[in-house]
């Protein structure tokens, strides 16, 4: 019964028209009975093994309850989700960040599993993430899954070259140390993108600086002194010259290029992308050096959360959780964690992943280089939280403090006017939404 099972299972490669038998959804076909629907985000196929190992167990412990399994690229899983939702074909359990899931939520289409879970069950999961997977208003809307922490990837030849013996660790040692590398080699010390729709590190680095951003009523917090010295020591980086010109107009690629071609000396990124580099720039990859993320003055780092949620409309929620807490236990997630490079958010898989990279005996310089990193990703786990609340709208927030920061940048507007303007605009949107 596994093996029939697996092969109705539907994996990204799936044509299109499946996909919308899926969604617009006739339930009778696609499972029997009592069967669950999972959906995740970009795991096939390189992790169809994985997968079906774990489900299979699943299957053979539940076999009331038999997992169909969908995986979705990153770019479509909130219009397929959102068209599940209104065609009454949501699946029992879907994988989400923290923003898109707090959206949801607000719109009542997650269930508060806060009623259903098992007692202690929290106390399985790193209590930072445990409590960014919970909305104050909607209560316990996922469970925590896998992790990734940000570290500063640094060319130590360019540092070399600048006469750099110690990468900066903090937000206000930055405008120094790019000085440095763009005066003594011509080069840029960092890259962090201003485009509205690309990576939320800008606006990461602003709570670090000690900017709140939202007050207990959805408005605007960040017009203070904390914001009006974030918003310009931004916009002095960029006129001075420290940043590239792209930054406004390219995103975190762009970082990649720059950093594997020799022209950027620190690239805000995770350990599981240094085999990248490895592969794409081996040269580059030879003088690379994993460091702790830059930070504000507390040491406090980002983690970025996937999450499994249990829609609303899902028959059988309990059953749903089960499935969840399952996939996320510390046995399936240290192997996940394994097979990803990624941190769990259990705190037994967390303890057997640190355990086991400090017993790996790598077999060289490379495989060593990212054993390194990825043991540093889970001491920085020790300061790390999600920095940026999963409020409903905050892509909305990102988007319009990030296009008033490019005005500052572009010298259009003072940026104080630039912190102004993006305080009007979105209390004008907060208005319409949280009256």
């Amino acid at each position: 019964m596994i093996s029939s099972l697996r092969r109705r299972r539907f994996l990204a490669g799936l044509a299109f028209s499946a996909l919308t038998v899926l969604i617009l959804g006739c339930r009778q076909e696609i499972g029997p009975e009592g069967s669950l629907q999972l959906w995740t985000l970009q795991l096939a196929p390189k992790f169809n093994p994985y997968m079906d190992d774990v489900l299979g167990e699943w299957d053979t412990r539940h076999p009331e309850a038999p997992v169909r399994w969908t995986d979705l690229p990153w770019g479509s899983v909130e219009r397929k989700l959102l068209a599940a939702v209104f065609a009454r074909t949501a699946p029992d359990v879907v994988n989400l960040n923290p923003p898109f899931a707090a959206n949801l939520a607000s719109k009542g289409g997650l269930t508060d599993l806060t009623p259903l879970l098992p007692s202690g069950a929290q106390q399985s999961y790193l209590p930072s993430v445990w409590k960014a997977a919970r909305d104050p208003e909607a209560g316990q809307i996922a469970i925590p899954w896998y992790l990734t922490v940000r570290l500063s990837l640094v060319n130590t030849d360019l540092l070399r070259q600048a006469g750099i013996s110690r990468v900066p660790r903090r937000w206000a040692e930055v405008p120094a140390y790019a000085r440095s590398i763009r005066e003594r080699t011509g080069r840029y010390g960092l890259f962090v993108t201003v485009v509205p729709d690309d990576s939320a590190e800008l606006l990461e680095s602003l709570v670090q600086m000690g900017v709140t951003l939202l007050d207990s009523r959805q408005r605007a917090a960040f017009n203070t002194t904390a914001g009006r010295r974030a918003f310009a020591f931004w916009t002095d980086l960029y006129r001075e010259g420290l940043l590239p010109r792209e930054v406004v107009s390219q995103g975190q690629r762009r970082a990649i290029e720059l950093f594997q071609s020799g022209e950027l000396a620190l690239l805000a990124s995770g350990a599981e992308f240094l085999r990248s580099i490895q592969t794409n720039s081996p040269g580059v990859a030879a003088v690379t050096a994993a460091q702790p993320p830059l930070t504000g003055p507390d040491g406090t780092a980002n983690v970025a959360l996937m999450t499994l949620a249990v829609p609303r409309q899902s028959k059988q929620p309990a059953q749903a959780l089960q499935l969840a807490l399952f996939l996320t236990n510390g046995i399936n997630q240290a192997r996940f964690a394994r097979e990803a490079r990624v941190l769990p958010s259990s705190l037994k898989a967390l303890a057997a992943v640190r355990a086991e990279l400090e017993a790996e005996k790598p077999a060289d310089a490379p495989e060593a280089q990212i054993r390194d990193a990825r043991l540093l990703s889970a001491e920085t786990l020790k300061s790390a939280r999600v920095l940026v609340p999963a409020t409903p709208g905050v892509k909305r927030l990102q988007s319009i403090i990030y296009t008033q920061l490019q005005r500052a940048m572009l010298g259009q507007i003072s940026s104080d006017q630039a912190i102004k303007e993006a305080e009007q605009q979105w209390n004008r949107y907060a208005s319409a939404r949280w009256p």
